[in-house]
Parts: structure tokens; C-alpha cells; sequence
């Protein structure tokens, strides 16, 4: 490893440190179930964890201001007859959740803003298109209401939320699939198989365009990532059972880029991705620590940042979108930490002297707005993700004073505040434009139905 490189990164003192035990969330019953998933999502809003439950499959929703101890009668979702598996935050909507079971359907939830005050059974919709369980969801980054599933029947399945109809299915795996994950625009997935293949599939062209044998020997499951140029960042384990981290180009799978044993142990490793930052946490469930490493374009690529650790093991982890940092405290990211009875929030910030934002740690993030919609899904058309910048227009009183010495020593820091101004004041104006049109369209219909 070269210290020198390691040494100029930004990212080389980033420093995790678990909340007080008052911001966390306890008495959690978390799910027993024996699944290699996460067990727990999270957004800006909301915390949401699969947990025990009788008669059927059921998971706790949360307002992220609930924090202590949790009522033992708080309400549920739950609306499956078998254990929920998988769950996951809509990047678009973050009142919408979709779950997957081992009833073999998945579902769309509407969460309503405020705390349950009875169990929610009443899907939006529900997605039956498998014949065995359905052990992966997860959303389209980039265009509204698209969803994916993939079940132990080794089918994938690409639906339209908004119509409940599915779009895609291919069936070119022969073997459980362990893990998907979309590029950066949702053009193509990677998938990892029981069959120890590392697939790129297409899925506008219905078929797998790259695929690497073993890309680690073992025979435990991997797990595999896109990353923000196009890579992909897979964990497995050597055929001695070491576990292992590798970073492949899908347009040349020869050889990796990187490969590095990490250390003998049988838990999975579940990689959680930051594209701003480029930095990957790794999560082993049954492990007490998360190890981060920075990707770069230069040798070695995967460097090894920090540990951190704690006593107890993880049964899962939930990992929060950039937007939902404290960008005022330099926080990069927030993950949380499944306890067997409690979910502790651990805070990964960069310190820094000043008061002022840092501008080089928040390059703009991914914003809460579809680039297109679910029929522009399938054109052809591949358009990037909408981004936004952290930069916080509400500032703490506090930070006031700061914040407009700042403006007046920085001009240019005037000039980007105004621009963003600027952008902002556009994006209400188009959604301004857009709810007109729907409104005449919806108009139109009730006349004409009238």
C-alpha cells in the first residue's frame, strides 16, 4: 500500500463514532430469519427493520425522530404471509418502501408521515410474478416507479409500479442469485450467482453482456457493486476461506484491477457504497466492525482507510443517502447498526477545524427527482442521475453570523449560494408547469366522463 497516496486523500482520517444510547432505537425484535440481506433500510425520513413476528412476515417503520426505546405494542407492516426478506426505500419517493418474502411476492407500501397508529396491511400494490420466494428488491436509480425483483426460482423481474405490470423478466441465471446492484444511470446490473458467476446484464436487451467465472474461488456467496466509473467492487472468499475484496473492469474481466484478502471468517460481507466519496464500508454480518476503503485511479485502487469497531456483532446494516448527513458536523455518511434487540446509529464524519461548509467533502449528491419516467425507461434512452447540491440554505442560528462573515470574505461563495438560488427557483417552476398539465389532463378526463 502506498502511504504517500493514502496520506493526500481527504478521506485518510475519517472518523466513526456511535451516538449517545439516547438516540438510538431500542427493544427491536430483529428478524432471526437466516438471509445474507441488510434487514434494515433508511432514508432522511424514516428507519425501517424486518423483525420477528407470528403469523406471517412483518417490519417496523419509524419516524428518524423516535429515537429510545420502542413501545412493544407499536404498530407494524404487515401485510405478508411468509418471513420478509428484503427491504428498500424508494429513491424517489421517501414515503414509498417496497418488501419481498418468502411468500413469493413483493410489495409497495405508502408510509404515512406521521407515527403508525395501527398496523399497516394495505399494500399500494402487489407484485406476484415469482413461484418461490423472493429474496431481492431494489429500485430503478434514475426513473420513477421502476422496480426490480429476483427470486429462488432464478428469475428477474422488472416491474412498473405504477401500472403493477411487469416490464422485463429474464431467467438467464441457473442458480440462486445472491446479490444485484444498477450503474449509476440504471442502463445495466451486475448480479452474482450460486453458480460463482459475476454477471452484467442489459436488461433493455434482455440478456447478460459480460460475465467472469469465479471472480473469488471459494464457494460462499459474493456480493458484487457498481461503482461510480463503471467498475465493480465484489466481496467473496478465497478457496481457503479467507474473505476477500476485488475491483474488476466488466469490459475486460481477465484480470482484476485489485484483489485483496482481508482476514478468515464465515460471515458475508455486505458492501455499503458511497459514489461521492468513492469509499466503501464494509459490514460482515456477525461482526463487531466496519472496515472503509477509498477507491482511486491509482495503484493499489482499493486503499484501506480505518476500522471501526465495537463490541457487540451486527445482524444487519442500514446505510442513509448523502442527503440525509449532517453536512454542519462534516458527517459523510450514517450507518445503522442491527443489535439483536436495538439499532444503534454510527456517525463516519472528517474532521475539520472550520465552521464553514466544506465544499470539497459534498460535490453534488443524487437528488429526490426522477431523471424520466417508467415509459422512458425502455427507449433507449440512458439519462443520468438528477443531482443537487448539500450545501445547507438552512443554517443554524448559531452558524448565522459565520455564514455571512463567510459571504463577505468568499465572493465566490456568494456567487455559487446565488446560483443554487437560481436552480432551485427553476425546479419549482417546472413542477409548477408540470402540475398544471396534470391538472388539465385530469380536467379533460372528468368532462369527458361526466
Amino acid at each position: 500500500m502506498s502511504r504517500s497516496i493514502v496520506r493526500q486523500s481527504k478521506f485518510r482520517h475519517v472518523f466513526g463514532q456511535s451516538v449517545k444510547a439516547e438516540q438510538g432505537y431500542d427493544d427491536i425484535r430483529v428478524s432471526k430469519v437466516t438471509w445474507d440481506s441488510s434487514f434494515c433500510a433508511v432514508n432522511p425520513k424514516f428507519l425501517a427493520v424486518i423483525v420477528e413476528s407470528s403469523g406471517g412476515g412483518a417490519f417496523l417503520v419509524l419516524p428518524l425522530s423516535k429515537s429510545g426505546r420502542v413501545d412493544k405494542n407499536y404498530p407494524l407492516v404487515i401485510g405478508h404471509s411468509g418471513p420478509v426478506l428484503d427491504i428498500d426505500w424508494c429513491p424517489h419517493d421517501d414515503n414509498i418502501l417496497a418488501s419481498c418474502s418468502e411468500d413469493c411476492s413483493a410489495m409497495v407500501w405508502q408510509i404515512p408521515d406521521h407515527s403508525l397508529s395501527r398496523p399497516l396491511s394495505d399494500p399500494v400494490v402487489v407484485l406476484e410474478g415469482h413461484s418461490k420466494r423472493v429474496g431481492i428488491v431494489t429500485w430503478h436509480p434514475t426513473a420513477r416507479n421502476i422496480l426490480l425483483t429476483a427470486g429462488s426460482d432464478n428469475l428477474i423481474i422488472i416491474w412498473n409500479v405504477g401500472t403493477g405490470e411487469p416490464l422485463i423478466s429474464m431467467d438467464d441465471h441457473p442458480d440462486l442469485i445472491y446479490s444485484i446492484s444498477w450503474n449509476r444511470n440504471g442502463s445495466l446490473f451486475c448480479t452474482t450467482c450460486k453458480d460463482r458467476r459475476l454477471r452484467v446484464c442489459d436488461p433493455r436487451k434482455r440478456e447478460v453482456v459480460a460475465e467472469r467465472l469465479a471472480p473469488h474461488e471459494g464457494i460462499r456467496p459474493m456480493k458484487a457493486i457498481f461503482t461510480k466509473d463503471g467498475n465493480i467492487f465484489t466481496t467473496g472468499f478465497t478457496r481457503m476461506s479467507q474473505r476477500e475484496l476485488g475491483l474488476w473492469d466488466p469490459t475486460n474481466f481477465e484480470e482484476p484491477i485489485a484483489l485483496l484478502e482481508l482476514d478468515t471468517s464465515n460471515g458475508v460481507l455486505l458492501p455499503y457504497y458511497d459514489p461521492d466519496a468513492n469509499m466503501v464500508y464494509l459490514c460482515g454480518k456477525g461482526d463487531s466492525s466496519i472496515r472503509y476503503f477509498e477507491i482511486t485511479e491509482e495503484p493499489p485502487y482499493v486503499h484501506y482507510l480505518n476500522t471501526f469497531s465495537s463490541k457487540e456483532p451486527q445482524r444487519g446494516m442500514g446505510f442513509m443517502p448523502k442527503r440525509g448527513v449532517d453536512v454542519t458536523k462534516c458527517e459523510i455518511a450514517r450507518l445503522f447498526k442491527l443489535h439483536d434487540k436495538k439499532c444503534e446509529p454510527i456517525t463516519m464524519t472528517v474532521p475539520r477545524k472550520s465552521d464553514l461548509f466544506q465544499d470539497d467533502l459534498y460535490p453534488d449528491t443524487a437528488g429526490p427527482d426522477p431523471a424520466m419516467e417508467a415509459e422512458e425507461c425502455w427507449t433507449g434512452l440512458s439519462t443520468s442521475l438528477l443531482t443537487f447540491s448539500s450545501f445547507p440554505f438552512v443554517l443554524p442560528c448559531s452558524l448565522l453570523p459565520l455564514a455571512c462573515f463567510s459571504l463577505m470574505v468568499q465572493p465566490q461563495l456568494l456567487e455559487r449560494l446565488l446560483e443554487e438560488l437560481q436552480n432551485l427557483k427553476a425546479t419549482v417552476l417546472s413542477q409548477e408547469k408540470r402540475i398544471c398539465e396534470l391538472e388539465d389532463k385530469l380536467s379533460q378526463y372528468t368532462n369527458g366522463t361526466a
